[in-house]
């Protein structure tokens, strides 16, 4: 008898393996597609013309127009971030109405840190005619900072300055050089 329900409790023990494992079948191919998913932007715009306004004694001043071909938006990620895969164009206006022209090729902006990573052909003009060129540039928007390791050309009305490397405030006043060269003017 015992021998008899050890068998049953075996080939119970079986079946309900054998159900569970034709049971829980997985299809790779949508398993692939569940992480293909998770890896797509969550949002796509193409042409934008986004306008970041203030609005103070019933007067409305434009602070920012950003210009771009298309975004992605990967808010749905655990580091969200907005990626700009055509480029840039940021026009930024002060008190005064003068503006300030930023374009890269490429950009992304991660919105937990408030950092933006500005590739290829990055241009910052402003209103002074002063222009500086580099392939990357970073902006803390929090700290309101510039900064870059890589190789840079900085044209000014008295004379040029190039190096690698610098940190600046965002209307260069505080201007940081890792390695520099150019023409200086120095006040006595």
């Amino acid at each position: 008898m015992r021998k008899q329900y050890l068998h049953i409790i075996k080939n119970l023990v079986t079946a309900i393996v054998v159900t569970l494992f034709f049971s829980c079948k997985n299809d790779f191919d949508d398993v692939q597609k569940v992480g293909v998913l998770q890896n797509q932007p969550i949002g796509e715009t193409e042409h934008i013309d986004l306008k970041y306004t203030e609005f103070k004694k019933d007067t409305v001043r434009l602070l920012a127009n950003l210009l771009s071909p298309k975004m992605l938006d990967y808010s749905n990620r655990d580091f969200a971030f907005s990626e700009f895969p055509k480029g840039i164009e940021l026009k930024i206006y002060d008190e005064n109405n003068n503006q300030t022209t930023i374009t890269s090729n490429y950009a992304i902006a991660y919105t937990e840190t408030d950092i933006i990573d500005l590739r290829g052909n990055v241009v910052i003009a402003t209103p002074g005619k002063d222009t500086l060129f580099t392939e990357q540039l970073f902006y803390n928007q929090k700290l309101e900072w510039l900064f870059t390791n890589e190789p840079w050309l900085f044209k000014r009305a008295v004379g040029p300055m190039h190096g690698i490397g610098f940190d600046s405030d965002k209307e260069f006043k505080n201007f940081q050089m890792l390695e520099m060269g150019g023409d200086f003017q120095f006040d006595n």
